[in-house]
């Protein structure tokens, strides 16, 4: 009897341990200054040492020529505030080689990392709410267009359809031949075959950014103010929830061999860096 009562009190600790391991938590290591006007989103460049930051500076949806992007340290110093100008509303990047490309309403916007100049503008056909962007291994870009439901690809230098019909398409990460869709409140995977399964359901409307943390395990980003930890069987786990005092969460960035995220604030003007355990 006492070997049994000995087995079980083993066992529920072990149980134990491994639940509370299964916990994540993010911890703040720094805010930047408030001053970058309406960060959208938040690139980490590990070869840089630096973050890109998409500021919007105006309206969402508005052509104004007010937007930008600016340079923030990994200490929360920003380098530059004006790194690039004369964008309209840029929300996502991606970065391939030496180039950034943003998201800018209606334009994949090319830049010059070295310099900081626009090289090229590629206008994507019928769009309207152009939103973010992600890279796969072979180069080829995809971005979302939140309005007409849509995601665009970029490849040899031409703009095409790649897939639609969706609910409001916004956060977007290719992992291998698949690409991961923050797609109002569910996270979806879209095969290289145009398939369409649900990875994860239930979360804020406002979905925003994805990162990968380890296969199959991911954070997702909300707009409102919600980072959600997505398990690999599909649950999802709520680390941070700013919503009460109105501090934004949009499209992060994220330190994969540090695991720290760096959060948009948007109308707060700053980035926010946690550390992800």
């Amino acid at each position: 009897m006492k070997s049994k009562h000995l087995f079980f009190t083993a066992c529920l600790f072990v149980f134990t341990v491994t639940s509370l391991q299964a916990q994540h938590s993010l911890t703040q290591l720094w805010a930047s200054e408030a001053a970058l006007p309406i960060p959208e989103s938040v690139l980490y460049s590990a070869q840089g040492k630096l973050l890109y930051v998409a500021l919007i500076d105006g309206k969402a949806g508005e052509k104004d020529g007010q937007g930008g992007i600016a340079k923030v340290g990994l200490d929360g110093k920003i380098i530059a505030k004006d790194w690039v100008t004369g964008l309209n509303a840029p929300k996502g990047m991606g970065l391939t080689g030496s180039k950034l490309y943003v998201a800018d309403i209606t334009d994949i916007v090319e830049i010059d990392v070295k310099t900081g100049k626009i090289l090229k503008k590629y206008a994507v056909e019928d769009s309207k709410f152009l939103n973010d962007i992600t890279i796969d291994s072979k180069g080829n870009l995809y971005v979302s267009d939140s309005q007409t439901k849509k995601v665009h690809l970029l490849k040899d230098g031409k703009v095409t359809t790649y897939f639609e019909n969706l609910t409001g398409p916004n956060g977007l990460l290719a992992v291998g031949s698949d690409l991961l869709i923050a797609d109002s409140g569910t996270l979806k995977k879209l095969s290289s075959d145009k398939k369409i399964t649900v990875v994860a359901e239930g979360m804020d409307k406002s979905t925003d950014g994805i990162e990968q943390v380890k296969p199959g395990e991911y954070l997702v980003s909300c707009w409102a103010g919600v980072v959600y930890y997505v398990k690999a069987d599909g649950t999802t786990e709520k680390l941070l929830d700013t919503s009460a005092d109105k501090t934004n969460s949009a499209d992060i960035g994220y330190d994969a061999a540090k695991k720290i995220v760096y959060v948009p604030t948007f109308m707060k003007n700053s980035v926010v860096a946690y550390q992800l355990k």
